[in-house]
């Protein structure tokens, strides 16, 4: 018995490697390929104009080749914790390119969605490879999420805990911990050994513990998670919106990028495009104004919702520090300290994965607001409800009402 558990073990620890292994490499094209087209989308503005016919190829590419693969993060987290179905090898270079000319036209969106969907089909495709069992399959998969996640944001730990957290049964989580902690530290360093880097800032002073600082703390984080509410729920409904009322997916993304460019010509504005990159610099700088995460939550969710390719992490990283951004000027807290709990917390409530967003605050702002981000996260956590961003997760701590 022991024997056969010791041996299972290092089965899932050997397999971990070259799953981030690919996972890491994967992620590094990914992130070299988005600063190239994020700088032509800058440098050339009449891309934004071939936005609808962008959205409608890609949506057309999906549905003659990508079939199944159009679901998702959610294919790849319910081949994780349930075992249905499989990760095809094709979901990664459809995800790139379908992810890479959404930010090369101008879309609102962000990169982890299409890091874990390369690194999970890579991963199923290795346990193919190798005709690992249906169980180890799924740990694979499972380490090519925390992997993939870790990659393309440099932190490992938080990857790790991202995976466990949104994507495996609580009797998965312990077998699979060490793999995934070794595939995620795998992918991180091997995204650096390609050369490359990911943007670092500051949380800046962090107040002294106090009873009116807590209660700031916490009023900040009932709004971070009404912000993730608003997103989760606002996304939501546009998806049912324009699947209601149009039933092609190609004329889906279509409109939806007329809606992007006549929100640009509206707000005379370009600042919501793309990552949204440059507004959360600006938020760890200044207060900024509150329409800011209002306007980029929108633009997100107008591109998430009409069928482009794209992640939701980094939008809900520039709602969250923008939100908190503008917090301060009311709560007298600074900028930068509140731009930071609200990155973690926003994304965490939205993820339904405080604990990871915890400790992913810490990988990037370091240990001395550890307490802060804690009831920041589980609070936001709680006040956002039921309901995520991503829609196989498995809900284990938010009370039944």
């Amino acid at each position: 018995m022991i024997r056969s558990i010791l041996l299972s073990w290092l089965k899932h620890i050997f397999m971990a490697l070259p799953a981030g292994a690919a996972a890491g490499t994967a992620s590094a094209v990914f992130l070299f390929s988005l600063e190239a087209v994020t700088q032509q989308q800058m440098q050339h503005r009449w891309l934004l104009w071939l936005l609808p016919l962008g959205g409608a190829f890609v949506s057309y590419i999906y549905i003659v080749y990508g079939k199944e693969t159009l679901r998702g993060n959610n294919l790849v987290m319910e081949q994780v914790h349930t075992g249905n179905g499989s990760v095809p090898l094709r979901m990664a270079p459809l995800v790139l390119f379908g992810t890479l000319v959404t930010h090369l036209l101008g879309g609102s969106a962000g990169r982890e969605g299409t890091a874990v969907q390369m690194s999970g089909s890579l991963s199923s495709s290795i346990g193919k490879l190798f005709k690992l069992n249906h169980w180890d399959r799924r740990v694979l998969v499972l380490c090519g999420i925390g992997a993939g996640f870790s990659s393309v944001f440099g932190t490992p730990l938080a990857g790790t805990l991202f995976a466990l957290e949104a994507s495996a049964r609580r009797n998965m989580r312990y077998e699979a911990l060490i793999p995934c902690l070794i595939a995620s530290y795998t992918g991180h360093f091997v995204t650096l050994a390609w050369g490359a880097r990911h943007s670092h800032y500051e949380m800046g002073a962090v107040p002294a513990l106090h009873p009116a600082v807590l209660l700031k703390v916490a009023a900040a984080a009932v709004a971070f998670g009404l912000a993730a509410m608003l997103f989760v729920r606002l996304t939501g409904s546009l998806k049912k919106l324009f699947a209601r009322g149009l039933k092609n997916p190609a004329l889906r993304s279509f409109v939806g990028g007329l809606l992007i460019i006549a929100l640009v010509c509206a707000i005379g504005s370009r600042d919501y495009l793309g990552l949204g990159l440059p507004l959360m610099e600006q938020a760890f700088h200044e207060a900024v104004s509150p329409i800011v995460f209002l306007l980029k939550t929108l633009f997100t969710s107008v591109t998430l919702g009409s069928g482009f390719l794209g992640g939701e992490v980094t939008p809900l990283f520039v709602i969250g520090s923008t939100l908190g951004s503008a917090l301060s000027s009311y709560l007298s807290l600074s900028a930068p300290f509140l731009a930071a709990l609200g990155l973690a917390s926003v994304f965490g409530a939205a993820s339904k994965t405080p604990l990871a967003c915890t400790v992913l605050g810490l990988e990037l702002f370091g240990v001395h607001g550890a307490f802060y981000l804690l009831i920041a996260c589980f609070i936001s956590a709680l006040v956002s409800g039921r309901t995520g961003i991503y829609d196989s997760h498995i809900r284990t701590y938010v009370p039944k009402r």
